[in-house]
């Protein structure tokens, strides 16, 4: 698809400052079908969704300014760790100074290539930027291989309309930005074909939320 504009704002500098306060809230909101009430709610649905306790090792994969990654340091404190993984250098330096918390560490890394050992961490999230993703399916698959066995994966990202005349158009306007749509199943398929169990899936919007558990 392109390094297209979508990839490359999101390492703007000027966009970092704005992305946590405006940014994201509005365009989370539109995404998800104006439902006010999950937005208000994601950071601690997400940590739900992972089964987070303190003690765990949580990788947030493309964590932009940290939002979620401080949620998830606070879940597993005193004794986990929260790594917040993204390419963007401007998002990082936003993340180690808006968002900053003693069990939160916040790295350089590609999310088609991550520089992390198999089966490293008790949980994995990726929110909001699959669709961004040059090649998202190895993003996914990078996700996979960092995850122990029986922990959990929880991703947010798009889902292409479920009317078919809709479809072809959606993807030629979007597809000129970078921005991917992804139908219902191309996830929940993958982690069925992989062995995941408990596969959870909820629609908001043109948004799909989707967890499950690792085999063991």
């Amino acid at each position: 698809m392109g390094d297209r504009w979508a990839q490359r704002l999101m390492r703007n500098p000027f966009l970092a400052p704005v992305y946590e306060k405006a940014y994201r809230p509005l365009l989370g909101w539109a995404f998800m079908g104006f439902d006010l009430d999950h937005l208000r709610n994601e950071r601690a649905l997400t940590v739900r969704a992972l089964r987070l306790t303190p003690g765990h090792l949580v990788l947030d994969v493309a964590c932009g300014p940290g939002l979620f990654t401080r949620a998830f340091a606070r879940a597993v404190a005193p004794a986990g760790l929260a790594v917040g993984m993204d390419m963007s250098g401007p998002m990082l330096e936003r993340a180690r100074t808006t968002n900053a918390h003693e069990r939160a560490r916040y790295v350089f890394g590609d999310a088609t290539d991550q520089p992390f050992p198999d089966d490293a961490f008790d949980a994995v999230n990726c929110y909001a930027a699959l669709y961004l993703i040059p090649d998202p399916f190895a993003a996914f698959d990078e996700m996979l291989r960092v995850l122990r066995p029986g922990g959990r994966i929880s991703l947010m990202t798009s889902r292409e309309s479920p009317y078919r005349l809709v479809r072809p158009v959606q993807s030629r306007v979007l597809g000129v930005t970078g921005l991917r749509m992804f139908d219902a199943d191309e996830f929940t398929g993958r982690l069925r074909a992989a062995g995941f169990t408990e596969i959870t899936q909820e629609i908001h919007g043109v948004a799909q939320y989707v967890a499950a558990t690792a085999p063991a």
